[in-house]
């Protein structure tokens, strides 16, 4: 997994104050017990878990670093760093986790929003300004297995004039997809939440209306190892995909020249090894201008394909 972003600042404790531990020591104390936990992130770890507790961001812990802490900070870090040294990803342990210009509640519900699938994000929204620029004043983007709503909100959060279908047959992954929407604010009205399986959750008017359709499936295969925080903690749904881990591609590329309008376009998250079957499985079905996309590590992420204008 690629170095994550630091999150925001959460609320401050505003508890009685503890009899002698600075924010400093509190800091190196925390920093010791996740080191000692063999996790290679430590320092880092420590200031993020110490913002969570606090409220005070990483130059607000430097600058106030005699402070005595609460109570009810040692309290609440001492509780996360529990969960951390555990194995608990620290995404799920500190509730939220940054991804483009979203803050995201995260939970074990769904899977950890990741730098990967920011790249596929990038892939969609050249597409949406490439409808756009085509006449499609308002177009039409359907997000299949939204999870916690990261690529459907980074849609509507990074362009203005775009309507949203997310889907999720997950209950859970769909409430935790809620509390993203709710927070998201401007531009929330023009997100909508459909629980079911891929296109199951569409309604069949929309077929050959959509001019979007981007999605970040499981697609790893059933016996590929994973790291235990992986493993251990996120959804096995989401991530597991059959033999060759492409399963749930098929149903998603199949569909695509179904609900695509012409021109439309098809975007999907991959795993690094799977470009090559991907994009046969694209023209298997009859979808054109097929290409693959690295991602900032220059590994194979996100398959593009877009059907033909003609219908003929």
């Amino acid at each position: 997994m690629t170095e994550p972003e630091p999150p925001n600042a959460g609320p401050s404790d505003a508890g009685p104050a503890g009899p002698t531990m600075s924010l400093a020591e509190l800091r190196a104390e925390t920093q010791a017990r996740l080191a000692s936990a063999g996790l290679d992130n430590a320092r880092v770890e420590a200031v993020w878990l110490l913002e969570e507790a606090t409220g005070l961001d990483p130059a607000e812990q430097a600058l106030e670093a005699v402070r005595p802490v609460t109570v009810g900070q040692v309290g609440r870090l001492d509780a996360m760093v529990a969960r951390r040294v555990g194995g608990e990803p620290l995404q799920y342990v500190l509730g939220r986790w940054a991804f483009r210009k979203l803050d995201l509640a995260t939970d074990a519900r769904a899977l950890i929003p990741r730098p990967e699938t920011e790249a596929v994000v990038e892939v969609a929204l050249g597409e949406l300004d490439r409808a756009i620029d085509a006449g499609r004043r308002t177009p039409l983007a359907v997000d299949l297995g939204t999870g916690t709503g990261a690529i459907a909100l980074s849609l509507v959060a990074e362009r203005s004039r775009v309507q949203v279908i997310a889907t999720e047959r997950s209950s859970d992954a769909m409430a935790l997809a809620r509390v993203n929407l709710a927070g998201l604010g401007a531009g929330a009205e023009r997100v909508r939440l459909a629980e079911g399986s891929w296109w199951e959750a569409l309604d069949p008017t929309l077929e050959g209306s959509v001019d979007l359709v981007v999605s970040n499936p499981p697609y790893v295969p059933d016996d590929a190892p994973l790291p235990p925080t992986v493993a251990d903690w996120e959804p096995t749904a989401a991530l597991r995909a059959g033999t060759d881990g492409l399963d749930d591609l098929r149903v998603i590329i199949a569909g695509a020249a179904r609900w695509l309008r012409p021109g439309g376009a098809l975007v999907v998250e991959i795993g690094d090894d799977q470009g090559v079957a991907a994009a046969a499985l694209a023209q298997e079905v009859g979808l054109g201008d097929v290409a693959v996309h690295p991602d900032l590590a220059g590994r194979d992420r996100t398959l593009a394909a877009r059907r033909a204008m003609s219908t003929t």
